[in-house]
């Protein structure tokens, strides 16, 4: 379908909820896309494997409802939940992962997501969210919520974060220098700020530390 169809309508007369999912392991997302298709007010009519691919199939298939994983290609679901609050705020957007960090919490909820569950939650409480945040309501998984709460905010700047997750490859100052457009200078002053902030001892320590928290 596209967007010049009609919304399709479920058996009890109501419109059917049109369902993006952006999923970039193939197994999992034909497993999510079968199991929400036995719902039936829920038609999953269209699929992305890169999160660079989720706006311009949300507008296709002018859908209600983009459930995003957020370790994708191309751009995270995060980024491309930002991109398409955005471009599309009517959409409402459900964030899954496999790996519940309370910094992807706070990442989502910045983001403009209206949920956030775990992918190994059951598939009628997945289903139960995607109506719910179509009806104005938030979900958000209690134990990541409560996670989240007790970890506290991302220390790190914006400017921390870029030059933390260009230092993960293992570049020295000078080729994250080049890369950013910045001085040495700036770049060492920048990772040691990050590495006090995160009560570590070295670089690694602080892109690990910073991505088991959630927050690169």
């Amino acid at each position: 379908m596209t967007s010049e169809d009609s919304h399709a309508v479920a058996e009890d007369g109501s419109a059917t909820i049109r369902v993006l999912l952006a999923e970039d392991q193939s197994m999992v997302r034909e497993a999510l896309a079968a199991l929400l298709g036995l719902e039936p007010d829920i038609e999953v009519v269209a699929q992305a494997a890169r999160g660079d691919e989720v706006l311009a199939a949300a507008r296709a298939h002018d859908v209600d409802v983009a459930l995003l994983d957020i370790e994708m290609p191309g751009c995270t679901g995060i980024e491309a939940a930002a991109e398409l609050h955005a471009a599309c705020p009517e959409v409402k957007i459900v964030i899954l992962t496999t790996f519940g960090r309370p910094g992807y919490l706070r990442s989502a909820m910045e983001s403009g997501a209206d949920a956030f569950l775990v992918k190994d939650a059951p598939a009628a409480q997945l289903a139960a969210a995607v109506r719910k945040v179509l009806a104005g309501e938030r979900v958000i998984d209690p134990t990541l919520a409560a996670a989240a709460l007790a970890e506290g905010a991302n220390p790190l700047t914006d400017r921390e974060r870029e030059v933390l997750r260009a230092a993960a490859g293992g570049a020295t100052n000078a080729e994250l220098a080049a890369a950013l457009h910045l001085s040495q200078g700036t770049v060492r002053n920048y990772l040691s700020t990050a590495i006090q902030k995160l009560a570590v001892r070295n670089r690694a320590e602080a892109v690990r530390t910073a991505r088991d928290k959630g927050w690169l």
